[in-house]
């Protein structure tokens, strides 16, 4: 698994003295141990002692803001007062975990923390002050504290991205269009534009453009393409790879036709295959958001998204084929095919990759915008083992639906024909997100 996104996150520990507030203090300090130091990427911000009386939790609430927390984490040690998650939310106006504990055993027939029931009225009186962004869990159960945290992570890659678009979308592709202001309302997203030719006119030097050169020749087959065009190859990932780090791009959706190869001579498939296995993300044909749905892949410890095309279907044997003309991640090969370049992309004017793509278990989500709404499309699925039998990079792929009932879901709610695919399963995290950020999701 990659590295997860970075985010830093407060935990405060509730309760109230006519419960069991020492076992409350005594778990909370065995839960920094055992769990919360076993996750990676986090800072935490921890309220060392307990949080009991109004006054408390406005103390805390603005040291933990003083800290520019992403999150916050509310542990009902036991049942507590219903003011204070409403201090915290006062001051913090962050996403809000509500978490509860087991009950302990007994004590002379004395419930002892009454945790669950705290987690009801704080939930109770969040989502009545029409705080709606939280989530709650019961119980030291690392995995669902692990995926609310991935959620925070989108939101934070979100907020701190920048992502460019070069040139625009692809010409038709009118499904790709975001309004940015209400894209930067919706996640603190703000997109910057550039023109193709600030690609073609960054500056590269020879030494870069002749390691690239070499990479091109020690990663593919390159017997069906000319030494012109292995030159552009190498040149035009030089060259996107200085534009990325020049202008600090997290992302970037490039409009890679119809122009790009009648200006710049290739089109660009060939060099965004060796900058995505290098951990960039690079979308094609202009799609913003996309970008955004491989980013939140990534946020979340997915290696190597790749953009694909919901592209042929099999109703018989119940398989999709997800491909694109050759653009796929080049570390994301089989180790079986031929791994090789081909000019017949662009009026034979290449270059584009062309390989199978590794049989694994694989997760695909989709952020889509609609009038009026956002949603993301998400699925599980298998990728299979298949012989190279077309162009550009491509995998046979079932899912756990169907795939006519799959494809159903694309159609006719009509989500764009992009779709990020990772191998792995992150689909919950997506699932966190979308509740907390109030979009819908299509399963």
């Amino acid at each position: 698994m990659a590295q997860k996104h970075q985010i830093k996150v407060g935990i405060a520990c509730i309760a109230r003295k006519t419960f069991d507030f020492k076992a409350a203090l005594e778990i909370f300090h065995s839960i920094q141990t055992s769990t919360l130091q076993k996750i990676s990427n986090i800072e935490w911000v921890i309220i060392p002692d307990l949080v009991i009386e109004i006054q408390d939790a406005q103390i805390a609430a603005h040291h933990l803001a003083s800290q520019e927390i992403d999150a916050f984490i509310c542990l009902s040690g036991t049942f507590a007062l219903g003011h204070l998650i409403l201090e915290f939310n006062k001051v913090l106006k962050k996403p809000i975990l509500l978490w509860g504990l087991d009950e302990l055993p007994y004590n002379g027939g004395k419930i002892r923390l009454n945790s669950v029931c705290g987690v009801n009225l704080n939930a109770s009186n969040l989502y009545k002050a029409g705080v709606k962004d939280f989530h709650a869990i019961v119980g030291e159960k690392q995995s669902e504290l692990e995926n609310w945290l991935d959620a925070i992570r989108i939101i934070t890659a979100f907020q701190t991205a920048h992502i460019g678009i070069i040139g625009y979308r692809a010409q038709g592709f009118f499904n790709l269009d975001v309004d940015e202001l209400d894209l930067y309302n919706q996640t603190g997203v703000l997109i910057d534009h550039y023109e193709l030719s600030q690609v073609f006119q960054m500056p590269v030097e020879d030494s870069e453009i002749n390691s690239r050169k070499q990479q091109v020749i020690k990663i593919f087959d390159i017997s069906q393409i000319s030494e012109d065009q292995i030159e552009k190859v190498a040149l035009l990932t030089a060259k996107f790879d200085q534009f990325m780090k020049a202008n600090n791009l997290t992302t970037c959706a490039i409009r890679c036709w119809p122009e790009f190869a009648g200006t710049f001579g290739i089109s660009p498939c060939a060099a965004m295959s060796i900058l995505q296995s290098e951990g960039k993300i690079m979308a094609c044909e202009g799609d913003i958001l996309a970008s955004m749905s491989m980013l939140a892949h990534q946020a979340i410890g997915a290696e190597t998204p790749f953009l694909a095309d919901f592209s042929q279907v099999n109703f018989k044997e119940d398989f999709a084929l997800l491909w694109h003309c050759g653009v796929a991640p080049c570390n994301l090969w089989d180790e079986k095919c031929a791994r090789s370049l081909d000019g017949y992309f662009a009026g034979g004017k290449g270059v584009t990759a062309d390989f199978v793509m590794k049989p694994g278990e694989i997760s695909l989500a989709r952020i889509d915008y609609a009038p009026g709404e956002y949603r993301i499309l998400l699925q599980k699925g298998l990728g299979i083992a298949m012989e190279k039998e077309l162009k550009g990079t491509y995998l046979k792929a079932t899912f756990s639906s169907g795939v006519r009932p799959f494809m159903d879901k694309i159609v006719y709610n009509g989500i764009a024909h992009h779709i990020s695919v990772v191998y792995g399963n992150f689909i919950k995290p997506f699932e966190i997100f979308a509740k907390l950020k109030k979009w819908s999701t299509i399963f």
